[in-house]
């Protein structure tokens, strides 16, 4: 018995040691995530009295700003060290929700939530540039896993608090709520001041463009392609709630149910789903796999917009929304795999950084594209968005490949990757030290 409790504890927790502490800083930070996320759009409008527009112009404008960020400050993250830059980052977002307190002008509001996006966007790159540092190359995606299934669990956590706040509708339980967010990311800053320092990448003379980046057309080629993926990401928060109201209104709790659904299976399941990949074939294997499965997917939601009782409706997507968080789970972690054994070792941070534009490209055209290509286009329109999945999971592998190609380089053995790992302080305690985001 207590062998069958120690392993499930293993499961749901990465090792002891520098893996352990990034989770933590995961959890507390999405703790604050999540109560920032709940209640911030109506804060903004029923208190400070913002217009939708005027609020959703500022956050894409914010967040577009926010991704641009992301490559020189993953960039600064190699050259001065990702905890560092990582800690800077996380102390400044928090500064910037507490000035989120006593905002009341647009043009403040406008200027804030473009810092808060920056902020945010570079701590990611910088705590992938931390990974990257910290843990040996097989190990990184099952470290990821276990980040992701810590960021859906604080998220929840966050999200009730918000949920409260909501409930109450004051001023002060909005405040509130902030103050949970600006406390969430200060501790998970100071959290982060635990881990060993990463040496900054050694600067070669000649090695090209600072960000070189912006010049590698092939990683940019995996990138879109991850892009494409993305777009499943919309579907739970936005489309299935508006799909829903159009074709069944009866049932209009079960978009929050199916979105709980999501998070409570990627809590209990992204560990097991990334426990296969280890390198770029099986990255490629996953992908693969995530694209058919959100072709069933999205041909399951679209047999709910034929003539059948709401009961059946309701069936339907349930089993396509177990589908999808299925395909979420495979394609996460065969992402996280291509977006690491792709970049060069002295420069992860800007290139994660880069990698991570597609969440934002996937945030601000996936509502667009996809609801006017479901909500009108019903069955059919599923249907595309399905090929679509499948298409860019099965050109994933051939893109990789095409990407890896000259880079052996960086990816061999002996490069500086497999000798960063083994050089920083995580060997104090190897046994229980070995192991993303946004």
């Amino acid at each position: 018995m207590p062998t069958d409790r120690a392993a499930r504890r293993s499961s749901l927790l990465p090792p002891a040691g520098p893996q352990r502490t990034l989770a933590a800083a995961q959890l507390a930070s999405a703790v604050g995530d999540g109560a920032y996320y709940t209640c911030s759009a109506l804060y903004f409008t029923r208190v400070v009295g913002m217009s939708p527009t005027a609020l959703g112009l500022g956050l894409a404008i914010g967040w577009a700003l926010g991704s641009v960020a992301a490559v020189p400050l993953g960039h600064l993250a190699d050259r001065r060290g990702p905890r560092r830059t990582a800690v800077v980052l996380g102390l400044a977002a928090a500064a910037v929700v507490v000035a989120f307190l006593v905002i009341r002008s647009y043009p403040s509001f406008l200027l804030a939530v473009c810092l808060y996006a920056t902020a945010q966007s570079g701590l990611t790159a910088a705590r992938q540039a931390l990974v990257a540092g910290l843990v040996p190359p097989g190990e990184r995606t099952g470290l990821l896993a276990h980040l992701q299934s810590t960021l859906n669990g604080g998220l929840a956590v966050g999200a009730a608090v918000g949920g409260i706040a909501l409930s109450v509708g004051t001023r002060a339980a909005y405040l509130g709520a902030f103050v949970v967010t600006t406390i969430g990311l200060l501790v998970g800053a100071l959290v982060l001041r635990r881990l060993p320092e990463v040496p900054p990448a050694a600067q070669e003379s000649g090695a090209g463009p600072r960000l070189a980046v912006l010049r590698d057309r092939r990683y940019a080629a995996v990138t879109l392609v991850n892009a494409v993926l993305l777009l499943r990401m919309p579907l739970l928060s936005l489309v299935i709630p508006l799909w829903i109201a159009q074709r069944a209104p009866g049932i209009g709790w079960l978009g929050s149910a199916l979105f709980v659904l999501n998070t409570l299976a990627v809590l209990a399941f992204q560990v097991r789903a990334a426990r296969d990949v280890t390198g770029l074939d099986s990255a490629a294997r996953a992908v693969r796999s995530a694209g058919v499965l959100l072709l069933a997917c999205c041909a399951v939601f679209g047999l709910s917009a034929l003539d059948v009782p709401v009961w059946a409706v309701g069936a339907l997507l349930v089993v396509a929304s177990v589908l999808q968080v299925a395909g979420e789970m495979r394609q996460s972690a065969g992402s996280w795999q291509i977006g690491f054994d792709l970049a060069p070792p002295d420069r992860i941070g800007q290139y994660q950084g880069f990698f991570g534009t597609g969440v934002a490209v996937a945030r601000t055209l996936g509502p667009l594209l996809l609801t006017a290509l479901l909500l009108d286009g019903g069955l059919a329109g599923w249907l595309v968005l399905g090929g679509v999945f499948l298409a860019a999971g099965f050109a994933m592998g051939p893109v990789a490949r095409w990407a890896e190609r000259d880079r052996g380089h960086a990816l061999s053995p002996s490069a500086p990757v497999a000798s960063a790992a083994t050089a920083t302080p995580v060997g104090t305690g190897t046994a229980g030290t070995a192991a993303e985001a946004a």
